[in-house]
């Protein structure tokens, strides 16, 4: 399993329209092979964060440099104040 955690900071007036966009927004990465999930968390404090999950770190990368991603990440980045801190993970043991 490989899993991206990407820090975010949502524009706050806008983080009601981002919830909703990030929701249609899935159906577009969802179909891609190997994806397993893609949630937006947040902290008690509100503070927010993208967590995506796919088989493989290579299917992943297959849908990372599509034009649906592409697509996908310049609207999700209009929401945002800067840009994403993501960092990478294998899962090691369950």
């Amino acid at each position: 399993m490989f899993i991206v955690l990407a820090d975010v900071k949502i524009k706050a007036e806008k983080l009601d329209e981002f919830k909703k966009w990030f929701s249609e927004s899935n159906d577009i990465i969802s179909k891609f092979d190997g994806f397993v999930s893609r949630r937006l968390l947040e902290t008690k404090d509100g503070e927010q964060m993208i967590l995506v999950e796919f088989d493989t770190i290579e299917k992943f990368n297959t849908m990372h440099k599509s034009p649906e991603h592409d697509k996908v990440r310049s609207v999700t980045i209009s929401f945002m104040d800067g840009m994403p801190s993501p960092k990478f993970y294998h899962v090691v043991s369950q």
